[in-house]
């Protein structure tokens, strides 16, 4: 008797025992990083740069950066568990190392300073080799290179913003190329060539998206042309379309991260709604640049000529998206030529768009001379006599007309009927007319869903399709 009472006793001092190292073990956490913080990871040259992660509240924590052996000043993790510090990240270089000290130790390696670009869009800007894209094929030979990183954030979507996602910074080669996006591996490649410093790259792309899963949902709510426009986007099963369920899932989880900029190749799914485009999309660019605390320049792709279902939507997505450009540290990239089928709403062409976008990052951010970066874009029309005479701007170069004569272009008169047109160029102005036409009010060249235009810059890029008048466009 005596014998099972004092095994009893043992028993229940094991499980008290058991218990105890238990509530020891969950009262002090690890401190834990979001994914955005780790191995492999680019740091933004020259910039205060925020770690933050999670940990038991109030435990000490310490930061060492190897490039300057500097220990920052202890912090802690608040009521809600979160901490964050900021530190200083000197000119680009690397492999460094940052040991982060609590109660365990995380040192994060192969940490390298540099640039990084956010790339974001729908299927144009997810495309990668996995789809079969030859150009990013040909890449893979010749794609290893240690100062390329990638950061490809998985599709997910949530109703409020997320502070985590599930992906991880990888080193550039033939493998992981394979299922990154080639219009921004095209760009850092040649970014990472001109500048001569680390480039990472966040890739956070929806096939199907409109710009408006991209928008913080308080954005689109509190604005009623915005909301109404937003009813047009239709459920479907390839992508979501609430406003901000991409935002919140994949732009929010690295919003406190330093980058340098934003290239965005979007707008198929809003052709439904162009005319509200501007508006959207440049509060979209603000919102994205409050959330990152910073003024960061977005450079983007205008949709290709492409045959879609409704006429004339096409064309008036890219004269909204033209209209974009008055937005304050923006550009954007003209593909009127890179396409060869206008039955493809995917140009496989995605080499070219690429470098078109780092010219615009490497003349407008990082200041570099010499780059053919801007598009001539449609300025003014004068009318002398039966002719019109169109000027543009970032047109000093001079313009060319590939070809024997000009293709898609019209002119109208006080009828507002278009009529194909003839057209010389004249130094950097075109000149316009049609013998039906005497007196001319209106010029459209490539305003159409489908059209390829043959003007030029003679530096080579394609002018910006255009119309001068305002009149009402029909759409069925």
């Amino acid at each position: 008797m005596k014998n099972n009472n004092n095994r009893q006793i043992f028993i229940k001092l094991a499980c008290m025992m058991i218990i105890l190292i238990c509530l020891s073990t969950f009262a002090h956490a690890d401190i834990r990083l979001p994914a955005v913080l780790s191995n492999n990871m680019v740091l933004q040259q020259q910039s205060r740069v925020k770690l933050w992660g999670w940990g038991e509240p109030y435990e000490k924590i310490t930061v060492t950066t190897s490039w300057d052996n500097k220990t920052y000043p202890e912090t802690k993790p608040n009521g809600n568990a979160n901490w964050a510090l900021n530190i200083s990240t000197p000119t680009a270089g690397g492999p460094y190392t940052i040991t982060i000290k609590a109660r365990n130790t995380i040192v994060l390696t192969n940490v390298l300073i540099g640039e990084i670009w956010v790339c974001s869009g729908q299927s144009n800007m997810e495309m990668s080799g996995n789809w079969g894209l030859q150009d990013i094929k040909e890449a893979y030979k010749i794609a290893s290179n240690a100062n390329i990183r990638f950061f490809h954030i998985p599709k997910a979507t949530a109703p409020t913003p997320q502070n985590d996602c599930n992906a991880q910074w990888a080193v550039c080669d033939s493998n992981t190329l394979r299922s990154f996006s080639a219009v921004a591996y095209f760009f850092g490649r040649k970014l990472n060539s001109k500048l001569n410093v680390p480039i990472g790259l966040v890739e956070a792309a929806w096939s199907g998206s409109s710009a408006e899963v991209w928008t913080p949902d308080s954005v689109v709510n509190n604005d009623l042309i915005l909301k109404q426009a937003a009813t047009k986007i239709a459920a479907n099963d390839q992508c979501p379309n609430m406003a901000g369920y991409a935002y919140n899932a994949m732009i929010a989880p690295v919003k406190n991260i330093s980058i340098a900029g934003v290239i965005w190749y979007q707008g198929e799914n809003n052709t439904i709604n162009a005319a509200t485009y501007p508006r959207l999309f440049t509060a979209m660019i603000d919102a994205w640049r409050k959330a990152f605390s910073k003024n960061v320049p977005f450079y983007f792709v205008q949709v290709a000529p492409f045959k879609y279902q409704l006429s004339n939507v096409g064309a008036l997505m890219r004269e909204s998206q033209t209209e974009s450009m008055k937005h304050p540290n923006t550009g954007m990239v003209v593909i009127t030529d890179l396409v060869t089928d206008v039955n493809n709403v995917h140009p496989a062409n995605k080499h070219d768009v690429g470098l078109r976008l780092a010219n615009w990052a490497l003349a407008e951010t990082y200041h570099q001379s010499g780059i053919h970066y801007k598009n001539p874009i449609f300025k003014d029309i004068n009318i002398r006599k039966e002719k019109a005479i169109i000027t543009f701007d970032d047109a000093n170069s001079g313009l060319t007309i590939k070809g024997d004569s000009i293709a898609e272009i019209s002119i109208a008169g006080t009828d507002r009927v278009f009529y194909p047109a003839k057209a010389i160029v004249k130094k950097n102005t075109l000149i316009v007319w049609s013998p039906v036409v005497k007196q001319p009010l209106a010029v459209r060249y490539g305003f159409s869903n489908t059209a390829i235009g043959n003007l030029f810059s003679k530096d080579g890029l394609p002018v910006g399709p255009f119309r001068t008048d305002s009149w009402p466009v029909e759409i069925k």
